[in-house]
């Protein structure tokens, strides 16, 4: 029987050459400007992407310091070196699992993840690996969309969340914010261009 993580892979690997077909819409109204925001908050010197995908994030990556980017779907991390090798974008892509980090600990002055723990299967064990490769004093970014605090649409999202997981791997009913408090962080705050159901998260270890 298929564990929950390697079920979730299968789905990425499979709409992979769809995947920035899918979302293209939503990225050119919405989803850019998001990236463009949490990636200007980008600092330090060593930097990591996990759930690069198929490298949505390459244009806004910081002209300095060394990037380091890692998905767990072979499928998607194909579409990155593919956009890589077009782009000339200088990046470091592996293939890793974020519940199962390669790095030692305090690595990376940023560690940031667009629309990824929507899909993780653990997300607090994804999370605290985070926290662990963080170096203190340095920031973990995340955007990502999460249940609304509106009974009415969260008990949609709640009813939806099934069909959504089966088809694309990803649970739209997640408590982001909640999560990412409760894994040990000295700061988390909340961008003022986050939405009911998009959060931009900053926490400082």
């Amino acid at each position: 029987m298929q564990s929950d993580n390697e079920k979730t892979k299968r789905r990425y690997d499979r709409i992979a050459p769809y995947f920035d077909s899918l979302e293209g819409f939503l990225e050119g109204l919405f989803f850019s400007d998001w990236r463009k925001t949490l990636w200007n908050k980008v600092q330090g010197e060593h930097i990591l992407e996990v759930g690069v995908g198929t490298g949505k994030n390459f244009p806004y990556y910081p002209e300095s310091g060394s990037v380091t980017a890692i998905d767990f779907s072979e499928k998607m991390l194909e579409r990155a070196k593919l956009k890589q090798q077009r782009t000339k974008v200088k990046v470091d892509l592996e293939l890793m699992d974020v519940q199962s980090l390669c790095y030692a600990d305090n690595s990376f002055d940023t560690v940031i993840a667009t629309f990824v723990f929507c899909s993780v299967p653990l997300p607090t064990k994804g999370l605290q690996e985070l926290y662990r490769v963080c170096k203190p004093g340095g920031q973990v970014l995340l955007l990502e969309h999460v249940l609304s605090s509106k009974p009415m649409m969260a008990k949609m999202m709640n009813l939806m969340n099934p069909v959504i997981v089966s088809l694309f791997g990803a649970n739209i009913n997640r408590k982001t914010v909640k999560s990412v408090q409760s894994c040990g962080f000295d700061k988390v705050t909340l961008d003022p261009a986050s939405r009911d159901m998009v959060k931009l998260i900053q926490a400082i270890k």
